[in-house]
Order: C-alpha cells, then sequence, then structure tokens
C-alpha cells in the first residue's frame, strides 16, 4: 500500500480523504510540482521547491512549512514508498470552504503529495516522436503552475488522437511551449527558445538546458519561433521534468531535419545523463 503526503502526516493511500468542498477539486484554485527522482535521490530538488513556494506566493497561498521541512518530507515520501527512478507529484490548494469565488477568510490549506515509479523514455529520446501545432487558448498566467490545466489536457488530447505525442502551442504564429513541455529549435548551430514570460512556465529542464548550452558554448536566442521558422530548423525537441530531452522529428507532417535526432540535441541529452551521473543509457 502506498504511503501518501496528507498535510504534515503520512498515511496510507486507501485512508486519505478529500472534502467535496476543496477548492482545488471545485475552482483548480491551488499549485503543484512535479520532481523527479533518480536512483533514489530528488533531482533539482531546491529549484522545484523554489518555484512551488513562487507559484504559492503569486496566488496567494502560505505554504504551511518551511522549505527545509517541506523538502525534508518530499525525501520522507521517497524513502517510505521505496522509490528509486521516478517521481513525486505534490500540491496545495487555498483548502475547503462553502462555495464562493472569492478567497475564504479563513480556510487551511490543503497539501496532497504521493509518488510513482517512472523510468526514463530513453527509446523516445533516441527515435523522437511526431508532434502538432495546437492553437494556446489559455490564460495569461502560464507562469504559475497551478491547477488550472484543463487547456493543457485538451491540446494534449488533440495531439494524442492525431497520433502525435506533444502538441506544439502558438499564439497566433508565435510558438510558446508544448502542452507540458518547453520547446525549442535549432538553426545552424543556435538555439532558439521562448523567454520566460507569464506566456510559458520556465521549466527546470529548460534552466538545465540553458546552463549546458553555456558549458557547451552554444550561442542561445531566447526569443519567440514562428510556426513557419519551425518548421525550417535543423533540429527541434522539447523537454519537460520526466521527458528529460525528446527530439520532435515531425510536426504536422513536416520532418524537422533529417527526420531524425540531431547532432546538438544527441550532445545535449548526453550532457544532462552526464548530470545525472547514472552511467551511458542514451
Amino acid at each position: 500500500m502506498e504511503w501518501i503526503l496528507h498535510n504534515d502526516e503520512f498515511i496510507q493511500e486507501d485512508k486519505l480523504t478529500i472534502s467535496k468542498e476543496d477548492r482545488g477539486y471545485q475552482f483548480g484554485d491551488g499549485i503543484y510540482e512535479v520532481i523527479r527522482v533518480y536512483g533514489g535521490d530528488l533531482y533539482t530538488a531546491k529549484e522545484h521547491i523554489d518555484r512551488f513556494y513562487d507559484s504559492a506566493e503569486k496566488v496567494k497561498i502560505v505554504v504551511p512549512y518551511t522549505k527545509d521541512v517541506f523538502h525534508k518530507l518530499m525525501y520522507d515520501l521517497v524513502e517510505k514508498n521505496e522509490i528509486n527512478n521516478g517521481q513525486v507529484y505534490v500540491q496545495i490548494t487555498r483548502g475547503s470552504y462553502v462555495r464562493q469565488h472569492q478567497f475564504p477568510a479563513d480556510s487551511t490549506p490543503v497539501v496532497v503529495g504521493y509518488t510513482k515509479t517512472v523510468e526514463r523514455p530513453l527509446e523516445l529520446m533516441r527515435n523522437g516522436v511526431r508532434a502538432k501545432f495546437i492553437e494556446d487558448m489559455r490564460w495569461l498566467r502560464c507562469d504559475i503552475k497551478s491547477l488550472n490545466l484543463l487547456g493543457n489536457v485538451m491540446a494534449k488530447q488533440e495531439a494524442h488522437e492525431s497520433g502525435c505525442f506533444e502538441a506544439v502551442l502558438h499564439r497566433s504564429e508565435m510558438i510558446t511551449e508544448g502542452s507540458s513541455s518547453n520547446m525549442y529549435g535549432i538553426k545552424e548551430n543556435v538555439l532558439y527558445t521562448h523567454p520566460a514570460t507569464n506566456l510559458i512556465l520556465d521549466g527546470i529542464t529548460r534552466r538545465t538546458i540553458l546552463e549546458l548550452c553555456a558549458e557547451l558554448g552554444i550561442n542561445v536566442q531566447q526569443t519567440p519561433m514562428t510556426k513557419d521558422q519551425a518548421l525550417q530548423m535543423d533540429e527541434f525537441f522539447m523537454s519537460s521534468t520526466t521527458a528529460e530531452i525528446i527530439p520532435l522529428i515531425d510536426i504536422d507532417g513536416s520532418k524537422i531535419g533529417d527526420g531524425t535526432r540531431g547532432a546538438l540535441t544527441e550532445k545535449l541529452q548526453k550532457a544532462f545523463e552526464a548530470r545525472l551521473n547514472l552511467g551511458v543509457q542514451i
């Protein structure tokens, strides 16, 4: 039986109860994080926890313990569930209160966290995936990792129904990000990606990739790409906490480059893998 974090207690999964009037359930009034686990260790835990607190502050939810305590709770959850390679999902809602749109004055935030085993998507990382352009219809605060994911879900489903792995979201002609990932194009050894504005989530893996580019001497231009520019890229890839770096070899039926993983994409994958200290797998 899996252990669940409920506020500051660890309980068995079948003992977890959530009020019908929890604002996360009724309004999506909360935020979340997903932290990757490699070899039993939380990867970039500090960065994820900092972003969790940052998102909470932006929506005016007070996390009921310090970052150090929160960090220990995440590690304890991984240890109790004996997770080797996987992830931690954790969310906080504004709590339970009689239904009203404005913030209640005296609700108590509710924290729930759980783990699951997730292996690295090595085959996808080597062979690449297909994607589909989909209009970005989400709200204008995508920098907040909120529970309001219906726009993302609808885009992902449309891509799935088209036989694609991911949606490449765009506002008018400008690409923002994926439904659950950040997006990058490479042209003549220059990496292009949308800047970290309110229109995208500044992914933790995205930040690592930009650090790796600096280390490897890869020129980075943080500027939006158009759909047409994306299709003319030599290489294209996506990133996320669980996907790491996955090449996009086809968008809307148009082959990117020669339709295989590009040399710079592979170089970044290997540099990222070296940071994990798991040996060569890709």
